[in-house]
């Protein structure tokens, strides 16, 4: 997710300090995505060095504003106008766990399957739950936000039970002596090399 991007398209609406800009990022996301204050700093300082962003002096109370540039402004308009990309591989830690548990000897990977979609079904269901309160409670803006991103969050729980499902599809069919998967024989030529004693 592009902490920088959000930062930069939420300056469009006028100058801010950083604490304000953590307030208002948490409003329009429903608070999923918690960023701490020197994360939001750090990235406002970086976008200052790529001349997105210049200071805009500060207020009685000693707080440092930041508004956008033009070049921040055709870098949102950049943003909102292109699909947002999606790895070639993997850093989900799930998929990994699984592959590298269905490889090694002792380990039962169906046991993790069954953890794992207990959880997730619990999270989903949790999730579904609080959309539920919130759209008794609210009808406005803010609502909206919570209520996309918690959507999305939904989808993405109920695509690893898919995917667990599928997995646990790809583990029966395989006899369980094919599932271990020793040391490779041919060692890789690089590593650390041998620390010598100095006489």
């Amino acid at each position: 997710m592009s902490v920088r991007q959000s930062l930069l398209a939420i300056l469009e609406q006028g100058p801010c300090y950083g604490y304000q800009l953590r307030a208002e990022f948490d409003r329009r996301t429903g608070s999923t995505w918690p960023l701490n204050v020197g994360q939001i700093y750090n990235t406002l300082d970086r976008l200052e060095r790529d001349e997105l962003v210049v200071k805009a002096g500060a207020d009685e109370h000693g707080h440092v504003y930041y508004e956008i540039t033009a070049s921040g402004r055709a870098t949102v308009q950049s943003w909102f106008g292109g699909p947002v990309p999606q790895p070639d591989g993997t850093r989900k830690e799930l998929p990994i766990k699984l592959a590298i548990a269905a490889t090694l000897p002792g380990v039962d990977a169906r046991s993790i399957i069954r953890t794992q979609r207990s959880a997730s079904t619990a999270r989903r269901d949790a999730l579904i739950l609080a959309g539920a309160r919130d759209e008794r409670d609210s009808d406005d803006s803010e609502a909206l936000a919570r209520a996309l991103v918690r959507d999305a969050m939904i989808c993405d729980v109920e695509a690893d039970l898919r995917w667990l499902d599928r997995a646990e599809q790809r583990l029966d069919g395989q006899p369980r002596h094919a599932l271990a998967l020793g040391l490779a024989a041919d060692r890789p030529k690089r590593g650390r090399p041998l620390k010598t004693a100095t006489a």
